[in-house]
């Protein structure tokens, strides 16, 4: 049974990553809305991390990323009980490197498709969306560990993400302002690959779709 479950997850991992990702979009701005702990995004943010890592390689690769994905949750958790910020922030920083690569894993399932089907579309859709929520923890690592790298009148971990995603979209409504070279970069490394991305992603869709109208 345990065997049987577990290849229906992988057969459709993605999808499940995607609903995943879209219920902690919507559940970051409600918890900063209603004052609740950040314990239960970050929690989101874990299993969305989890479930992420886990399509990524087979065998020790992958039991190798989920072990340092539970060891960095649980230094994430001892370092804000004891009261260590600096070692917490660059754990969520380890964080945010191990979603860029599994974001990384999803876009290279997406592009060796042979087929437009839909694990392959939401494995695209997934890889845009952490690199949308990722890169927003990745902002806000950088202004708790060097405070004044982005300019806002309340930059919260939710802010962090709207921030990011707004960057992704180049819609720039300028609310929020990076200040330092290092955050500029960032943003300006999000801004360009947001656009290619979604460029040489409709561009392999449309290939692939003649494709499969030829044949």
């Amino acid at each position: 049974m345990v065997h049987r479950l577990g290849q229906t997850y992988l057969k459709r991992r993605y999808t499940i990553l995607f609903y995943i990702l879209v219920f902690t979009l919507v559940a970051s701005p409600l918890t900063a809305t209603f004052g609740l702990s950040g314990t239960l995004i970050e929690s989101l943010l874990a299993l969305s991390l989890l479930a992420a890592v886990t399509p990524v390689g087979s065998g020790r690769i992958r039991g190798l990323l989920v072990a340092v994905l539970i060891a960095l949750w649980l230094t994430r958790l001892l370092s804000a009980w004891l009261g260590h910020p600096t070692l917490s922030e660059a754990t969520l920083g380890a964080w945010t490197f191990v979603g860029f690569v599994a974001a990384v894993a999803a876009l290279r399932f997406a592009m060796r498709g042979k087929k437009v089907d839909a694990e392959h579309l939401f494995a695209a859709l997934s890889a845009y969306l952490m690199a949308g929520l990722y890169f927003g923890l990745l902002y806000w690592a950088l202004e708790q560990i060097r405070p004044g790298s982005i300019v806002a009148s309340n930059f919260s971990r939710s802010g962090a993400i709207y921030f990011s995603f707004v960057t992704l979209a180049t819609i720039g409504y300028g609310d929020i302002v990076p200040r330092t070279d290092l955050a500029r970069g960032i943003a300006i490394v999000e801004g360009v690959g947001g656009q290619l991305f979604l460029a040489v992603l409709v561009a392999r869709l449309l290939s692939l779709y003649s494709g499969s109208e030829r044949e």
